[in-house]
């Protein structure tokens, strides 16, 4: 647990922290959306472009080998951090979105009629649609886990739809709306029972769990830099060697090819095999200080202060009159640190845009997730999610901002 001390070093860190929204102090609770960036990350973009601007992989000259040094050593990094076994299996995307595209386009000639992919009723757009599509183009089946009232998977479900004709299965490891931690090893481990592959969609992940791919022996793995305090339009999809050395190329051009000629080409190893064109080379690089700075917290840490936030917070909002929480049965121990709620007759929009003049930023609407939306029969939820740099004031002033909007929006 971070003293009050520990925590103000850390959100002194973050210049944006001092920002004044409509006179007020800035109090950040979208971080499910994206975090903000510490200063080691904001200094890590100006350096890059002030001491080795350069293309990367192609060039003779100093600034190219200096770039491409940067780049591979945060690709290694990733792979510690993630415990993957080869640096080639991770691949650089524009963030979890282009990385479950790529599969689910790469994975083509894999599906025929009749197959199944099964996914569930919690998921982000981002996790939907690109399998409808593949079904749509293959004459595939698209199979959904339901949930509980509480927003948890029905597991029963998923064994009862997993089968030998199950060919992937996709799911979140948190859920972005509910903050719900699935359990990923669990539906890993039945779905392989059935040769089926394992997506998992790890956007809320690296920030808050510690992860080891290997030990989940999961086929492939996506998230993004920017939920984790790096650069937006960056991400990595992760993928078995074996895999990944099987599929087809997503996107063709520059950087992914051994030899083109007008009758044939053949394409790169892994991981070139699949980033084509110019990389993100400065959000590639910036991350890795992302990285450091989630390392020296320490993801344990940050976990366990995020517990501590999401407990208050639920202990607090739970006692406001008229308020629905949802995904709430208590049981901090599969949660991440993400509250949805609804107030009572007032529309999640008002609310959010008073909580806003107010100074505090919350996020509103379906959330990506329209189907969820759908099964709690609701048009939008308001989300708050916290990061390091929350405090305890900053809930007790959430709390009476929202007693505040009540009164303003109910005369």
């Amino acid at each position: 647990m971070f003293s009050e001390k520990e925590i103000q070093k850390i959100r002194n860190q973050f210049p944006i922290l001092k920002e004044k929204i409509y006179s007020n102090p800035l109090i950040y609770m979208d971080n499910a959306a994206t975090t903000q960036k510490p200063l080691k990350v904001i200094q890590a973009s100006q350096n890059y472009y002030s001491t080795m601007n350069s293309n990367v992989h192609r060039g003779v000259h100093y600034l190219s080998h200096k770039a491409t040094l940067y780049v591979e050593n945060v690709r290694k990094k990733i792979q510690k951090f993630i415990h993957a076994k080869h640096s080639s299996e991770i691949i650089f995307t524009k963030g979890t979105t282009e990385s479950i595209n790529l599969v689910a386009s790469s994975i083509d000639d894999f599906i025929k009629q009749g197959d199944e992919i099964i996914i569930s009723c919690i998921e982000h757009h981002s996790n939907i649609v690109p399998w409808q599509v593949l079904c749509k183009k293959k004459g595939a089946i698209l199979k959904i886990i339901s949930i509980y009232e509480n927003g948890f998977l029905k597991l029963t479900d998923f064994e009862f739809l997993i089968s030998e004709k199950t060919k992937i299965v996709s799911i979140s490891h948190i859920s972005n709306v509910l903050g719900i931690i699935n359990p990923v090893q669990y539906i890993i481990k039945k779905a392989h029972e059935y040769g089926a592959l394992v997506l998992i969609d790890g956007a809320q992940v690296p920030s808050n769990l510690d992860l080891d791919v290997q030990n989940l022996n999961v086929d492939f793995y996506v998230f993004s830099a920017h939920k984790m305090y790096g650069p937006t339009g960056i991400g990595i999809l992760y993928g078995k060697k074996k895999i990944l050395e099987k599929l087809y190329p997503y996107q063709f051009g520059g950087g992914m090819i051994k030899n083109v000629s007008f009758d044939k080409t053949t394409y790169s190893d892994i991981p070139f095999k699949f980033e084509s064109g110019t990389p993100n080379i400065e959000g590639i690089i910036v991350w890795g200080n992302a990285i450091d700075f989630v390392k020296e917290i320490g993801i344990s840490n940050i976990q366990a202060y995020k517990k501590k936030l999401l407990m208050y917070a639920v202990k607090r909002l739970s006692s406001i009159d008229g308020i629905q929480l949802y995904g709430d049965d208590r049981d901090f121990s599969k949660k991440s640190g993400i509250i949805s709620f609804n107030l009572y007759e007032l529309h999640c929009f008002d609310v959010g845009s008073i909580l806003d003049r107010l100074g505090i930023a919350v996020r509103t609407g379906h959330l990506c997730a329209q189907p969820l939306m759908n099964f709690f029969k609701v048009s939008g939820m308001i989300r708050i999610s916290f990061s390091v740099y929350n405090t305890f004031k900053e809930i007790d002033y959430l709390f009476e901002s929202i007693l505040k909007t009540k009164k303003i929006l109910l005369k």
